[in-house]
């Protein structure tokens, strides 16, 4: 495996990426990782949890032939940029200008590169692949297939239900909705107009990325993709609801292939117990579960060994 750290240009702005290779021989097939949402770096790193997932992707395809691209996110870790001026749009442009010169890399055969998106990421690699962007394949990882908003309140619900000690109390004792104070937060966003804003003095909302995820709904997007998809969720995401696999097949005409993955969660990981965000952290000392990614490999297998189109 060679890694390569490579600097990538999107707008006016200088994002920075690690290519990745297999030991010898190319040109290679290649996938480039759209990473998920929030503060995180091209190994889907958050300061406060450290998900790997990508690095871990990147190793994996690597020794099966593949080649991948991950970047770090507008205005994160060593990429240009300010993160809170981001929206939703702002990362797919980011997304399509690393596309477009993964694909004219030397080491990178240009009819063979795919789009593998995590949460966000795969709600952009939808965009893009709807909107005709020129690839080989989709891989939609914990991606949706209803609205933003739709999205967020669903989590709500799933989220509280997995709560424990002193916030379940709280909810419990004063009788808390959880669905009409997520309504509310939504309609305040809505409201907003600028980039970001503090919630109660402390927690920083990225507003603008907030307002294009509410409103966008990946549902035409997903209904114009002539590309073959795989779409993996866990059965124990709670970020995601993993019957959006099933909207996929309705929606999707073409070559499409799904699974839900038994005891996985929204960060890739078993998790035997009732699914909660608390054990998160706990979750990460374990590597990404297998079966994804031996998933994700035996599908591109298949798809690289067809004719080069």
């Amino acid at each position: 495996m060679v890694e390569e750290d490579i600097k990538l240009v999107s707008e006016t702005l200088t994002l920075s990426a690690t290519l990745v290779t297999p030991d010898s021989g190319g040109p290679f097939p290649a996938v480039l990782l759209v990473p998920g949402s929030g503060q995180v770096d091209r190994n889907e790193n958050h300061k406060r949890l450290a998900i790997n997932a990508f690095r871990e992707i990147a190793e994996y395809l690597a020794g099966e032939g593949i080649a991948t691209l991950r970047y770090d996110k507008r205005g994160v870790g060593a990429s240009e940029g300010d993160y809170w001026a981001t929206g939703l749009y702002d990362n797919a442009t980011d997304a399509l200008a690393v596309l477009t010169q993964l694909k004219a890399h030397p080491a990178v055969k240009p009819g063979l590169v795919f789009l593998l998106g995590h949460s966000e990421g795969a709600m952009i690699s939808i965009r893009l692949a709807g909107e005709g962007a020129d690839v080989a394949g989709v891989i939609l990882i914990a991606g949706a297939a209803k609205r933003g908003e739709d999205i967020l309140k669903w989590q709500a619900v799933q989220v509280v239900k997995g709560l424990r000690g002193l916030n379940k109390w709280i909810i419990k004792l004063f009788r808390i909705n959880v669905l009409k104070s997520q309504q509310k937060q939504i309609e305040k966003i809505k409201r907003s107009s600028k980039d970001w804003y503090r919630v109660q003095l402390i927690a920083k909302i990225n507003a603008k990325w907030m307002r294009e995820f509410i409103e966008y709904d990946p549902a035409p997007d997903l209904a114009k993709i002539n590309v073959p998809v795989l779409a993996i969720t866990g059965s124990k995401d709670i970020q995601v609801d993993p019957a959006d696999l099933a909207r996929m097949r309705e929606l999707i005409k073409g070559d499409f292939e799904s699974h839900e993955i038994p005891n996985v969660t929204h960060i890739l990981r078993v998790e035997e117990g009732e699914p909660t965000i608390s054990t998160y952290k706990k979750q990460t000392r374990q590597p990404v579960d297998r079966r994804i990614l031996e998933m994700v490999s035996t599908w591109l297998q298949r798809r690289i060994e067809a004719p080069e189109r």
